[in-house]
């Protein structure tokens, strides 16, 4: 098969040839361990530090030790979440606020919490996937310790009022973080403008290395420590650094911050080309907010099919897409995000995500919006849930006739 089309970024990314070169000296001759006094050892600190001075200044954080470097956006989400719990804790303060929709590394440590004697709100997030800053200031009491909500959803692609809805919090003197992994790289992201207290990102989704990321804490909160042992990571993260990571994280998050003006235009005019060709298909749906959304971003529903059938005949005509989270594609369920926007079930079953990004090009909206309605149209033919919705328009039909 020689056609290839990646269309599922949200899920990683291929990592940039720049990244590449960089972090290459730092897994062959520069392999000192950062926090040896010789000076191989030297040589990688300095990386290290460099490095963190590029995330600060792509962030706009006021320091660069504000700048916590983690193994991902899951372990990020997980010290942010639990660390402010504890601090929430110790003050009687036992109720966190999330939304239906948050990436399970969100979810999951809520869940986690609720055992351990948590009250856990979800807001709604309503048809279009944006939470509403006035619900948040009705949920929220005075034994709340934190609101966390996501930058932008991984899989409908919403992007939230992230300003709002902080100024919100903070308004009430609770603490405010963002799974911001999905809008780090792509979005201008500016955390002292945000006035966010904890941002997570993962480097693999702005075509870094997989297996690195960061947390950043705002000055003076002293969040728990996440692993102890040595004195990394001022003491908080315990283990020998991920230098070659930490440099290619850092390397790939400059490239992709400055060119995000011109990514986003040709993005998005792709991505609006892509959704009206696909809403031309009979009992098709976009899912989310057309206009506040990432410009890579194409979520569809087509009724009468099985997304995974969908996704695995595309995939043999050369095109890599997903139904939802790459974190949860093991499952057979229907996505919690397209049922909290109050999608029933058998609509739900039937989602297509295709995200977009440096290497895709018009030509590949071409070929996807060939393939797309023949491969729907002969799914629709095998399947009963379709007959049946065509036999209710008939009857429906009729009536009105």
């Amino acid at each position: 098969m020689s056609k290839h089309i990646y269309a599922d970024h949200a899920a990683t990314t291929r990592l940039s040839d720049k990244a590449l070169a960089a972090m290459m000296p730092y897994l062959t001759e520069c392999y000192g361990n950062p926090s040896s006094l010789y000076r191989l050892g030297g040589e990688s600190q300095k990386a290290v530090d460099a490095a963190r001075m590029t995330m600060q200044e792509c962030l706009n954080a006021p320091r660069p030790n504000d700048i916590y470097f983690v193994s991902g956006g899951s372990e990020a989400d997980n010290w942010a979440i639990r660390g402010a719990a504890e601090i929430g804790a110790k003050k009687g303060k036992k109720h966190i606020i999330s939304t239906e929709f948050e990436h399970h590394a969100v979810l999951h440590t809520l869940d986690y919490l609720k055992k351990q004697g948590f009250e856990i709100t979800l807001l709604p997030v309503h048809e279009n996937g944006i939470v509403r800053p006035d619900e948040l200031e009705a949920a929220i009491r005075e034994d709340t310790a934190l609101v966390t909500v996501m930058f932008a959803n991984n899989e409908i692609g919403t992007i939230q009022p992230i300003k709002e809805l902080c100024a919100v919090a903070h308004k009430h003197n609770v603490l405010f973080h963002t799974d911001a992994v999905q809008a780090v790289g792509t979005l201008p992201i500016d955390v002292q403008e945000l006035d966010v207290d904890l941002l997570s990102l993962s480097s693999h989704k702005f075509h870094g290395p997989k297996g690195v990321g960061a947390l950043y804490i705002r000055k003076g909160l002293n969040l728990p420590n996440l692993i102890y042992g040595g004195a990394q990571e001022r003491g908080k993260r315990a283990g020998t650094e991920n230098t070659a990571g930490i440099v290619g994280m850092a390397t790939a998050l400059k490239e992709a911050v400055g060119s995000i003006p011109q990514r986003t235009e040709r993005l998005t005019r792709m991505r609006d080309r892509l959704i009206d060709g696909l809403l031309k298909i009979d009992r098709s749906r976009v899912n989310g907010d057309r206009l506040h959304r990432l410009p890579g971003n194409v979520n569809m529903c087509f009724e009468g099919i099985e997304g995974e059938s969908l996704l695995l005949m595309l995939d043999l005509k050369g095109v890599s897409a997903s139904s939802g989270s790459a974190c949860t594609s093991g499952s057979l369920d229907p996505s919690h995000v397209l049922l909290a926007l109050g999608l029933p079930h058998e609509i739900a079953h039937g989602s297509l995500r295709l995200t977009f990004g440096d290497d895709n090009t018009e030509e590949d909206i071409d070929y996807i919006l060939s393939v797309v309605p023949p491969i729907i149209e002969r799914l629709r033919s095998m399947s009963p849930l379709w007959e049946k919705i065509v036999m209710q328009d008939r009857h429906d039909n009729q009536k009105e006739g």
